[in-house]
């Protein structure tokens, strides 16, 4: 028997002690990130301390889920075999209206009309019962 023409999954992230809310937050269809409840920063999750004071009182809170294309890369080479059917797939920068930005997939929109600056909303896609993951999608500005 030939394991040629069986599809590889894509690799599901392991949350963990530290990203653990984040992923719980995205199961439920809610978008987390931290703040610091000493200088009221937003950041991205996973973070020890606060990026702007270096404090250790961060929270979780939930974020809007709008925000604007900081950057993105069209991929055209496959790098793991669980995403060579989606050739070419873009990887994008979304910088979130609280502030952090995160890496994630734009749906919804061709390739090519992908544009620095292009108003996004989050849009849940559920890997399985325990993973899900926020995606962008085009929103009116």
């Amino acid at each position: 028997m030939t394991t040629e023409n069986v599809p590889v999954p894509k690799p599901v992230p392991v949350p963990d002690e530290l990203s653990g809310p984040f992923f719980v937050g995205a199961k439920d269809h809610r978008l987390m990130v931290q703040r610091c409840s000493d200088c009221d920063t937003f950041q991205g999750p996973g973070r020890f301390v606060c990026d702007n004071c270096l404090s250790d009182h961060l929270t979780w809170v939930q974020a809007s889920g709008k925000g604007t294309v900081f950057s993105f890369v069209i991929m055209h080479q496959r790098y793991h075999p669980g995403f060579a059917a989606e050739i070419p797939y873009n990887i994008a920068t979304v910088e979130l209206e609280e502030g952090p930005r995160l890496l994630t997939i734009l749906i919804n929109i061709a390739n090519d009309d992908i544009r620095v600056g292009l108003p996004v909303k989050v849009k849940f896609e559920d890997i399985n019962q325990d993973i899900s993951l926020p995606k962008f999608e085009p929103s009116p500005a």
